[in-house]
């Protein structure tokens, strides 16, 4: 059976489960060889990849201690995750130690297992300790949702330094599947899906929001079963499930894919929680919700209406943190920090961050999430950052989509430069439809009374995104301040 697939020199190549096992047992030996022991902490820093795979698996054999480190990141958050954690060794995929196979040692529940470092919005990244029974605890919990078995094939794109992508590699070998990796390349991503035409597919909301606004823009008014068949061989043609998590998604688009025959489940959970707290699943779908409460996992909603989870999968603490431990665990419950409600019928919805929250000069309560989403589902946009917290009204800063843009622009005959095109009457006038729009849908009070176009997009790069694509609302208020100022006359309040 194929455990995994690769693209090298252009070629998909492939792994079978046998030669996994014992890649996996003379990279062990590798590392003992290198002098790690059980307990010990070793980093891993590289894109996703087999190797990867293969050494992280590998530090688990030997028990010793995964700490992930972002490729993304930069020097400074690399040296911290790694004087932090008290790094034996780093490894650097797709260069691996090898050496004589060694056998499994055994490790308690309580042991710890790995050490994620939390992206986070502020601050220092603060790391995350995961048990075995952690992660036991969330498999068992996915357990009866999962529905990939042998002959499956799950493509795998996100980082492996995310906790969402490594559930992804445990469940998918658990059950018997094929992991394909892409192949380096983001750009490469929907050509690679029609070439691995795979069954499951792991996101993030971004990738579905650029296929979805691609495709309603160019199917305007075509035969609803040719849209359906156009958005199928996008992913490859064999695609029965999709799942998204770590930001919110559009229930618009979830919609749109369902009714294409591509269902896209929504989750939710954080490193905290071993990525899991609900989820929707076949059978039991509700757009606009993150699903139920998956098995083991209880979940309440504290009076402030901050989401509060409990289970075996909730994490001990942070790793050298008792400040930062005691914040988020609180009498047995982890505070999330995301504000939400149950349905009757016991769905979760998330409404917004508790520090994200705009409260306007007027007193009104704004969720900035929700019209930013809105307007990330046009082609045009890639992304809103809203503004407004003890102001008269809101106002957004907004990026355009380089890939979208800039192809319409040249059939226009305007300047194929993203600076350019921020400032041009057009463009403005296109984007001032999409917010106009978006707008309709909301009262007065939480409507974006003012925007500027950025020449530039936001990226991780600059500290403006996390790894999984997350918004660092703080970065981008103090970096671009002036800006806000101006779409408030200069009177922005410090």
């Amino acid at each position: 059976m194929v455990a995994l697939r690769f693209k090298r020199d252009g070629r998909w190549r492939e792994l079978s489960y046998e030669e996994l096992h014992d890649e996996v047992a003379q990279v062990a030996g590798g590392l003992v060889a290198q002098g790690v022991r059980p307990g010990d902490r070793v980093a891993v820093l590289g894109q996703t990849s087999p190797e990867w795979t293969i050494c992280d698996l590998a530090i688990d054999r030997i028990g010793a201690v995964c700490v992930p480190i972002y490729p993304t990141s930069s020097p400074q958050e690399r040296d911290w995750v790694l004087s932090d954690s008290g790094a034996r060794l780093l490894v650097e995929p797709p260069d691996l130690p090898r050496g004589e196979p060694v056998a499994p040692v055994p490790r308690g529940e309580d042991d710890p297992s790995t050490i994620i470092y939390t992206s986070g919005t502020t601050g220092p990244a603060k790391g995350c300790l995961l048990t075995p029974g952690n992660l036991r605890a969330a498999r068992e919990s996915l357990d009866s949702l999962i529905t990939v078995g042998v002959g499956d094939v799950v493509y795998l794109y996100l980082p492996l330094a995310h906790l969402f992508a490594r559930m992804t590699q445990a469940m998918t070998l658990a059950r018997g599947a094929t992991l394909a990796y892409f192949g380096g390349d983001i750009k490469e991503i929907v050509t690679e899906l029609t070439e691995v035409r795979p069954t499951h597919l792991p996101s993030v909301p971004r990738l579905f929001e650029k296929v979805y606004a691609r495709v309603t823009a160019l199917t305007e008014g075509m035969d609803r079963a040719r849209v359906h068949a156009l958005v199928r061989g996008a992913f490859g043609g064999r695609l029965r499930e999709a799942l998204t998590g770590a930001a919110p998604i559009s229930p618009e688009i979830l919609e749109f894919f369902a009714a294409c025959g591509v269902p896209v489940y929504e989750a939710y959970g954080m490193t905290e929680s071993t990525a899991v707290i609900s989820a929707n699943a076949p059978g039991a779908v509700r757009f606009g919700s993150v699903g139920k409460p998956l098995p083991g996992v209880e979940v309440r909603i504290a009076e402030d209406g901050e989401v509060l989870a409990k289970g075996r999968n909730v994490f001990a603490g942070y790793h050298r943190d008792e400040a930062a431990s005691g914040e988020a665990l609180r009498d047995g419950w982890l505070h999330t920090g995301d504000l939400g409600a149950l349905d009757d019928d016991g769905y979760l919805h998330i409404t917004g961050r508790k520090k994200d929250l705009i409260i306007t000069a007027g007193g009104k309560n704004i969720s900035p999430s929700n019209l930013e989403n809105d307007l990330r589902r046009s082609p045009w946009i890639s992304h809103a950052v809203m503004f407004g917290d003890r102001m008269p009204y809101a106002v957004a800063l907004i990026t355009l989509d380089a890939e979208e843009i800039l192809p319409w622009a040249r059939e226009n005959g305007l300047p194929e430069d993203i600076a350019e095109l921020a400032r041009h009457p057009r463009v403005l006038a296109v984007v001032d439809e999409v917010v106009a729009e978006a707008n309709s849908g909301y009262s007065p009070p939480e409507r974006i009374r003012r925007f500027t176009v950025l020449g530039h997009d936001f990226s991780q790069e600059s500290g403006e995104l996390t790894p999984t694509m997350k918004l660092r609302r703080k970065v981008v208020h103090d970096r671009y301040s002036d800006l806000f100022s101006e779409l408030y006359g200069g009177n922005l309040r410090s």
